[in-house]
């Protein structure tokens, strides 16, 4: 068996013979940057493709970010299917990682209900057993959620203003504040390590700083008299209209208003004439998923994310 990184975009079909819904998208993160050859390896039996695995990261940064692709022929007996994902994934991570940096995060895009049958249920776990066979282990799953045109835009209640934010500081400063009891797994995780102001901060620079699209679709929820209750963060992640944060102050949960601020996101983007709005949450975040549900947005699939400790 041959374990090399692909030579280049004339290899992608190569690449591609093992099905995935990110297929589709490689080619263009090669173009825009978000993908390298040199991050993107295969295992080879002869001809045949037996695995892959490929990392992902935002454009201009120098180093990968997310492990988003491992995939195994699942034709292959049951002790070989495990056995070369394992091979080739601690071949390709001691190429791609540099000695002494934590592995990024893996990230898989699953059925909705994948657990319910064995056609959807064994490639998951399979890919799991070889992450877990490398040191991982699960860290959190999540819901993935899609509000589309045919629905209407929800209304606005009236009992919230909204603008965008004044600038940076302010929007920093709110961010800070929803931390507290925050039932995000990422979040939560951050805070162990940071304090509130550090993991805002991290948050802003490394993924809102970065988003193209205009800052004026950014909204500051307020009450009438102008006391924020929170905010929410319409974008375009490259892929799609995205809901990329939502949340509301500590001292204002309880009261509702996490429908009016996801409704007025909602309604930015769709105001933009988009062919779909993407979101999502940790499935044990039950109110959030709930909030989306009332305005509309359908569970179309699942996330799982595994770490290294």
């Amino acid at each position: 068996m041959t374990i090399r990184p692909i030579t280049g975009r004339e290899e992608l079909d190569l690449f591609n013979e093992l099905p995935y819904l990110l297929n589709d998208e490689l080619a263009d993160d090669l173009v825009q940057g978000r993908r390298r050859p040199e991050w993107m390896w295969i295992a080879l039996q002869g001809d045949r493709l037996p695995a892959r695995t490929a990392w992902w990261s935002r454009p201009g940064v120098g180093s990968p970010l997310i492990l988003d692709l491992l995939d195994i022929d699942d034709g292959l007996p049951e002790p070989d299917r495990v056995d070369v994902g394992v091979r080739l994934l601690e071949t390709a991570t001691a190429a791609t990682v540099p000695e002494g940096s934590p592995r990024p995060e893996y990230s898989r895009m699953v059925p909705p209900r994948w657990r319910d049958s064995t056609a959807t249920r064994r490639p998951v776990q399979d890919r799991m057993a070889v992450l877990e066979r490398t040191g991982a282990r699960l860290f959190v799953e999540r819901l993935r959620l899609e509000w589309q045109p045919r629905n209407p835009a929800p209304a606005d209640r009236g009992r919230l203003r909204f603008r965008p934010p004044l600038d940076t500081d302010e929007l920093l400063a709110l961010m800070t504040r929803v931390l507290e009891g925050t039932l995000d797994a990422h979040s939560r995780d951050e805070l162990t390590r940071a304090s509130p102001r550090e993991a805002a901060v991290k948050q802003y620079e490394e993924e809102l700083a970065r988003y193209r699209t205009p800052r004026d679709w950014w909204r500051i929820a307020t009450l009438p008299d102008g006391e924020p209750v929170g905010f929410v963060i319409p974008a375009h992640n490259g892929y799609n209209p995205i809901i990329a944060y939502i949340a509301v102050l500590p001292e204002q949960r309880g009261n509702g208003y996490v429908d009016d601020v996801l409704a007025e996101g909602t309604r930015v983007l769709a105001g933009q004439d988009v062919p779909r709005i993407r979101a999502s949450t940790d499935r044990a975040n039950v109110p959030m998923a709930r909030a989306f549900a009332r305005a509309g947005y359908a569970t179309f699939g699942g996330e799982i994310n595994m770490t290294w400790s």
